[in-house]
């Protein structure tokens, strides 16, 4: 909210959250029902099109959304280079608001003015008056009402709301108190109401008139720049009539300058315009080749987990799976489709981009999903597909590429190289044992066989904690890869009475009844096992909180909340902070102490949501 809040800052529907939509029924109800009901004559095509119109702009609003964040993740060509933080993603999760408050104010005047359910299809001489109109009276009384609210008092109590955002994406454009928006509404209403008053309207240029404002809304406001020079080499006076994405952030880092609307024109006329404009167009038209220090490679989970990546909802992904649960149960019948166009996809993609001191990290995501794992062909295609992301990595010069799964095939085939591959073993584990309550003598380790379980086993047993288990495989595998030293710390035994529970993946319902009351659940695979038991503690899978340093994080991960990475996430950073020149995959272990101490040096802390003081607390 502004500085200030002023009168009518609150938008009336504030309060209803999703439900706001409701207030659309009766009218999108009404204009159906007259629309089959009449005649082929008389039927009411503007006030029938409002609602179609609304769900086309809101998905058109997504869309930019998400190319915008892919292409700031690539970051050649961003503009501002500052951090865009969880502050920003809920100031602006009410971009919507615009597009509903249009679509009741075209109902209201549709059925309040008759000469409005009269209007053509296509009118030609509409076109013209619009364009004519928009580009007199719109774009000249914008730029005064713009210079106005910045105008202290406005300022503190509206536009401040708006200018919050000093990194913009698109639907920043449309972040403004509900009186501001108001008031920009009766602007662009303008062109509207003359084509209809004059009888020249039509559905088609009415709509596309709010189209084009999106349009232009959306363009000005992206962190990068789009338009290509060959535009103003062609028409050179094209530079007063269309702005650019980089002229609009000056007036967002600036703020006394570039006011304009949509048409630099009346900044050049009244002396506003910003001396550096051309020269941050070329600039970031040109672009900057940045390579990642370290490439953090995940994959999909479930169908639902495409909503949850930073390119989806912006508000979905900036809250945990559970929080997000609800809106998730509503997109879940588009949850087939997504899965089959992301596996129609034949690479990697950026996803995110953060940095921490001088290290430039990103993620990119492999558009494939868990199932697929499972599968002797899906398992091969995803190894294409890692194996090359990988090269690509190299190629871009990371230092370090962290790997939700061992990657020592790719060293194996490719001794010398550089990139070193970090499977984030070492530091998993540690964060497990301090999740582990302290004074614990003895605990219950379940599961499959994996590097991660028999790292934390060989840790356990170090530290003179007995590790029981129940799966005769499971023992005689870790038994053959822990030193002889150790056995005597590990146990083979069909008792489920210990009070602390490692378990892995695959932890069912009926093994969750064999627990006794009180017995801690500490998962050490990066999937938490479903809660069955209210007796019961449930620790968080291994993570930890990221530095304050940390900049542009502003999506969480699947089911951790705000600004907490998993540990096989952050293992990738801290190799490559501490310029550690070796791999962590296949065999190889970076050391769980010497992880676990060098995440602590450079911020990282531990994190669980119970808070349980564990054995690793020793080592700190």
């Amino acid at each position: 909210m502004a500085t200030k809040p002023g009168p009518l800052s609150r938008w009336p529907w504030q309060d209803l959250g999703n439900y706001k939509y409701a207030l659309l029924a009766p009218w999108a109800a009404r204009s159906t029902y007259r629309f089959v009901t009449s005649g082929s004559g008389e039927r009411d095509l503007l006030g029938f099109a409002v609602l179609p119109v609304l769900l086309l702009r809101l998905l058109y609003s997504q869309l930019w959304i998400s190319v915008s964040r892919h292409q700031t993740a690539r970051s050649k060509h961003r503009i501002v280079n500052k951090s865009l933080d969880f502050d920003q993603v809920d100031r602006e999760r009410n971009w919507d608001d615009q597009i509903l408050l249009t679509a009741l104010l075209f109902y209201m005047v549709n059925a309040a003015a008759p000469v409005a359910q009269a209007v053509p299809w296509w009118n030609s001489k509409g076109l013209v008056v619009a364009a004519l109109l928009h580009v007199g009276p719109v774009e000249f009384l914008y730029y005064w009402l713009h210079r106005a609210l910045h105008h202290h008092w406005l300022y503190s109590r509206y536009h401040s709301h708006h200018h919050a955002s000093i990194v913009t994406e698109p639907i920043t454009s449309v972040i403004h108190p509900f009186a501001e928006e108001a008031v920009y509404f009766a602007l662009f209403a303008i062109p509207l109401l003359t084509v209809v008053g004059t009888g020249t309207g039509s559905v088609v240029v009415a709509n596309g008139y709010l189209v084009y404002v999106d349009f232009m809304n959306y363009l000005g406001h992206c962190n990068f720049e789009l338009v290509p020079k060959l535009l103003f080499d062609v028409f050179p006076p094209l530079k007063y009539l269309m702005y650019t994405p980089s002229f609009h952030s000056l007036h967002h880092t600036q703020f006394r300058t570039n006011y304009s609307l949509f048409m630099p024109l009346y900044d050049y006329l009244y002396g506003t315009l910003d001396k550096s404009s051309d020269d941050l167009y070329e600039r970031t038209l040109h672009g900057r080749e940045e390579a990642p220090d370290v490439v953090h490679l995940t994959h999909l989970a479930t169908p639902d987990s495409v909503f949850h990546l930073r390119l989806g909802f912006a508000s979905i992904a900036a809250a945990p799976l559970a929080a997000a649960a609800a809106r998730l149960r509503l997109l879940r019948a588009a949850a087939p489709l997504a899965c089959r166009l992301t596996s129609l996809l034949g690479t990697t993609f950026r996803s995110e981009a953060n940095r921490l001191d001088k290290l430039s990290i990103e993620t990119w995501v492999v558009p494939r999903y868990t199932s697929q794992y499972l599968s002797k062909d899906g398992l091969y295609a995803i190894g294409r597909l890692i194996e090359k992301a990988v090269a690509d990595a190299e190629a871009s010069g990371a230092k370090a590429n962290e790997l939700n799964r061992n990657g020592e095939l790719y060293v194996i085939r490719k001794p010398n190289l550089k990139t070193k591959i970090v499977d984030g073993t070492s530091l998993a584990v540690a964060a497990v044992l301090h999740m582990i309550p302290q004074g614990t003598k003895d605990v219950l380790l379940l599961g499959d066989a994996s590097k991660v379980s028999t790292v934390l086993a060989s840790a356990l047993c170090e530290r003179e904690i007995q590790v029981q288990i129940v799966d005769k495989d499971l023992y005689d595998c870790l038994k053959q890869e822990l030193r002889p030293k150790l056995h005597n710390h590990l146990l083979l035994s069909s008792s489920y009475s210990s009070k602390v529970w490692l378990v892995g993946d695959k932890l069912t319902d009926q093994e969750q009844r064999k627990a006794k009351a009180g017995v801690h659940f500490v998962p050490y695979s990066q999937f938490p096992p479903e809660p069955a038991r209210d007796d019961c503690v449930y620790h968080s899978t291994p993570a930890v909180v990221v530095p304050g340093s940390l900049e542009n994080l502003h999506a969480c991960e699947n089911w951790l909340p705000r600004r907490v990475m998993s540990a096989w996430r952050a293992a990738g950073i801290v190799h490559a902070l501490e310029k550690w020149d070796a791999h962590e995959c296949g065999a190889r272990v970076t050391g769980v102490d010497k992880a676990w101490r060098a995440a602590l040096a450079h911020g990282f802390r531990p994190y669980d949501r119970h808070g349980a003081a564990g054995v690793a607390k020793q080592q700190e």
